[in-house]
């Protein structure tokens, strides 16, 4: 990858909708917000404090500029993307489809650098800039699609930033040798060690997630747990969750993704399943699916349970779907949710934002100063407009570093310049 353009500068632009600013960038943050005056033609550089040039002055034409859509349940490692039509194969379930990507995954080359690097590709131009990604650990592959995303995400040079979920996709004790795996990958340093459907996949959930949160307790490093299973079964497996998180003191290191069951359960073991997983900082994340009930934001939101979005895998093996809009699966969960006020649907643009912030292991997330600079420039009037009509990125910033650029927004600042 060529190096990327530093930004010293975004002019005229709408934060959060707000009045028509300029945002000062500093390196890799934002250094201040300030009114928007005009000047004229735009510099295309400024000077540093030495006389020399330091980055670009982007003209942001009066877009409404948001905080980078953060994707907080990927699996970046597992696409086909970049290669010819896969057709869909192989059998139904979370079992048959696993069967079906370990049959076939060595002939496409999965996991690789290049895979890798179309997946990311596709997040940035969405607007991505920040993401968790769930890798595959197994035995027929060990940590080398750790090693690959790390190097596909290493060639952003810091612009774009991954937390890394080492994942058992294939089970965990089912698979004798997997915890041993997942330990090596926490000790090697991955942020998190995940699991998957302990009552369902492995058939021990007291077992399997014994063994994840002694990894974690022992490594200092966050779980993720991706849970399918349905209803009072998967409740069940949530309150384990929480006993683990509570005893081992391991409060606000736990996501439960997807977790379907907490929609499914009658309304009083569901307000007191949210509450215990709030007070322990348990979060979730959720890839809005299609032909189930979603998550009450609401609801998790009152009880404290911290939400984010994300796209699952795109083009692969277990589905032919997916662009890597994180943006087009907020709105996904907003018409589904029957979301339409305007303060509800500006808070799913916060999900999808700002309060994603700790899923990417940041405390801030947002145009404040003292942020990272992550950025991008849309063509709508406010959050609202933006989430229902999932306009085109126009312009995407990680890290001070200009990371798309649309030829939209180009057309339109020569047409307005």
């Amino acid at each position: 990858m060529s190096a990327l353009e530093r930004l010293s500068r975004i002019r005229d632009v709408r934060p959060w909708g707000g009045e028509r600013s300029d945002i000062v960038l500093d390196g890799d943050r934002i250094a201040a917000i300030v009114p928007h005056e005009v000047h004229g033609a735009p510099a295309l550089e400024e000077p540093a404090p030495d006389g020399h040039p330091r980055g670009r002055s982007l003209d942001g034409r009066g877009l409404l500029a948001l905080p980078s859509i953060v994707n907080a349940h990927a699996h970046v490692d597992k696409s086909w993307m970049g290669l010819p039509w896969q057709s869909y194969g192989g059998e139904g379930g979370t079992d048959g489809r696993i069967r079906h990507e370990r049959a076939r995954r060595d002939e496409l080359g999965i996991p690789s650098v290049e895979r890798t690097a179309a997946v990311l590709d596709a997040h940035v131009r969405q607007g991505t800039t920040a993401l968790r990604t769930h890798v595959d650990v197994d035995l027929g592959i060990g940590l080398s699609g750790i090693e690959a995303v790390r190097e596909a995400v290493g060639a952003y040079d810091g612009a774009v930033e991954a937390t890394i979920v080492a994942f058992p996709q294939d089970g965990v004790l089912r698979r004798p040798g997997v915890l041993d795996l997942l330990d090596q990958a926490a000790a090697a340093g991955a942020d998190h060690v995940g699991g998957l459907d302990p009552a369902s996949i492995d058939r021990d959930p007291v077992g399997q997630l014994d063994g994840i949160f002694a990894i974690a307790e022992r490594h200092g490093v966050g779980i993720d747990i991706h849970l399918h299973d349905a209803a009072d079964l998967g409740a069940f497996q949530i309150e384990l969750i929480v006993e683990r998180t509570a005893r081992l003191g391991l409060a606000g290191r736990v996501n439960v993704a997807h977790g379907f069951a907490v929609a499914q359960l009658p309304d009083a073991r569901r307000r007191d399943l949210l509450q215990s997983m709030g007070e322990l900082g348990i979060t979730m994340t959720t890839v809005a699916p299609l032909r189930l009930p979603q998550l009450p934001l609401a609801e998790l939101d009152a009880a404290g349970v911290g939400l984010g979005f994300g796209t699952d895998g795109i083009r692969d093996l277990w589905s032919p779907y997916g662009t890597g809009d994180t943006l087009g699966i907020a709105w996904q969960f907003a018409r589904a949710s029957s979301i339409v006020r305007d303060d509800d649907l500006h808070r799913v643009m916060e999900v999808a934002t700002r309060s994603a912030a700790p899923l990417v292991g940041r405390e801030v997330h947002d145009l404040v100063p003292g942020a990272r600079a992550d950025i991008v420039l849309v063509d709508a009037e406010h959050a609202m407009d933006a989430l229902v009509r999932v306009p085109p990125r126009l312009a995407v910033v990680g890290g001070g570093r200009l990371l798309h650029e649309a030829h939209a927004l180009t057309a339109r600042s020569g047409r307005e310049g």
